[in-house]
C-alpha cells in the first residue's frame, strides 16, 4: 500500500508541477474538465461526443445528453467555488448534485437499489431512512476533515467508496462522487488546478470498479479497492501529463502561426483559441477588445494558414482550432 501511495503521489505531483509551470495554466481548465464531463456522463449512459460537447459550449445549445454533460462542468465549477470558504461536507455534495441535475431535490427519503440492467437483479441496496442517512453522512463529512495522518489519496479512495455505498441521492450519485474526488485533492493541496479525473480509468476498468466496490461491502476487502484507486491516480496522472504536453505543443503552434501571419501575438486571442476550440467572431471581439472587421481578419488569416476551420452549426458560424480539437478528440 505504501509503495502504491508513493508512486501515485509522485505522478500526481509531477502533473501538478507541470501545470503550474505553464505560461498560462488556466487554458487547461477550459479543456481537460470537458473531457471528464463527457467520460463521467458516459459511465451513467449519458452519451455525447467531445466535438458535440465543445460545440454546445460555444453555442449554448445541443442535445439533451450534451446539455446534461455540460451541467457536469458547471457542477465542478460550483464545487470549486466552495473550497476555502467552508469545509468539504455532505452539504458540498448536495450543492454539486443539484448543479448536476439542474434542480435541488435534497437527500433521498425513500429506498433505492443498484441492479444489473440486463437481468434486473438487485445487487446492492443502500441504507434507507432519514435518520440512518443523516448519521452516515455526518460520519462521512467528519472523515473528510479528520486531522489524522491518513494520506489524502487513501482518504479520497475510502471516502469515494463510502459515498457510493451511502448513495444519498435518488440520482446523480456517481457523477457527484467523482467530482468530490477532485475537490478532495484540490482541498488537500495536491492539485492547484482541477485536472485529474478518474472517469476514463473507470470506463476502461468498469467491471473491476463495480466488483471491488461490492467486495468492500460484502467482504471488507479494502486493500484491493485502495490499490485499484491508487493505480487509477497514478495512471491517470501519467495520461493527463501527455495531454498537457500535446496542448502545450498546440499553444506553441498557435503563437508561431499568429506571429507569422500578423507579425505580432495578441495574448488574449491566443488564450481564447486555447481555452475554447470553437469560437465565434463575437467571442474574439469581446476577449480582445477589437472591432468585427479586425476579428474577422485575424480569423481569416489563421484559416488561410490552415490552423482554423469554419463550421456552420444552425445559425451559428464557428471557427475551430483544428490542432487543439485533434488532441482533445484523440484523448
Amino acid at each position: 500500500m505504501l509503495k502504491a501511495t508513493i508512486a501515485s503521489r509522485a505522478a500526481l505531483a509531477e502533473l501538478d508541477a507541470r501545470s503550474r509551470a505553464l505560461s498560462n495554466p488556466a487554458i487547461l481548465v477550459g479543456t481537460i474538465p470537458m473531457l471528464e464531463a463527457r467520460a463521467s456522463s458516459e459511465i451513467e449512459n449519458i452519451v455525447t461526443t467531445t466535438d458535440e460537447l465543445f460545440v454546445a459550449a460555444a453555442t449554448d445549445d445541443g442535445t439533451p445528453s450534451t446539455r446534461e454533460a455540460l451541467r457536469y462542468r458547471h457542477a465542478l465549477s460550483t464545487g470549486l467555488e466552495t473550497l476555502g470558504t467552508r469545509p468539504l461536507t455532505a452539504a458540498t455534495a448536495g450543492v454539486v448534485c443539484a448543479a448536476i441535475r439542474g434542480h435541488d431535490e435534497g437527500f433521498r427519503r425513500g429506498e433505492v437499489y443498484i441492479g444489473d440492467p440486463a437481468t434486473r437483479r438487485r445487487i446492492y441496496t443502500p441504507p434507507a431512512g432519514r435518520e440512518a442517512l443523516s448519521a452516515l453522512l455526518d460520519n462521512w463529512s467528519s472523515y473528510l476533515n479528520d486531522a489524522d495522518d491518513v494520506d489524502p489519496l487513501v482518504r479520497m479512495a475510502v471516502a469515494h467508496y463510502q459515498f457510493e455505498a451511502i448513495h444519498p441521492f435518488s440520482d446523480g450519485n456517481g457523477r457527484t462522487g467523482r467530482i468530490m474526488n477532485v475537490l478532495m485533492l484540490c482541498d488537500a493541496g495536491l492539485l492547484d488546478l482541477p485536472l485529474l479525473y478518474l472517469s476514463r480509468y473507470i470506463i476502461e476498468t468498469k467491471d473491476d470498479y463495480y466488483r471491488l466496490l461490492l467486495e468492500v461491502t460484502s467482504d471488507g476487502a479494502w486493500e484491493p479497492w485502495l490499490l485499484y484507486m491508487l493505480e487509477g491516480v497514478r495512471s491517470t496522472s501519467v495520461w493527463t501529463l501527455g495531454i498537457v504536453d500535446r496542448i502545450e505543443a498546440v499553444h506553441r503552434e498557435v503563437v508561431d502561426t499568429l506571429r507569422g501571419v500578423l507579425g505580432v501575438v495578441n495574448q488574449d486571442f491566443v488564450e481564447l483559441l486555447m481555452a475554447r476550440p470553437y469560437v465565434r467572431s463575437v467571442d474574439v471581439m469581446s476577449a480582445c477588445g477589437v472591432s468585427r472587421p479586425t476579428a474577422v481578419k485575424w480569423i481569416r488569416l489563421l484559416e488561410n494558414a490552415g490552423l482554423v476551420g469554419e463550421v456552420s452549426v444552425g445559425r451559428n458560424v464557428l471557427y475551430l482550432n483544428k490542432p487543439l480539437m485533434k488532441v482533445l478528440v484523440a484523448s
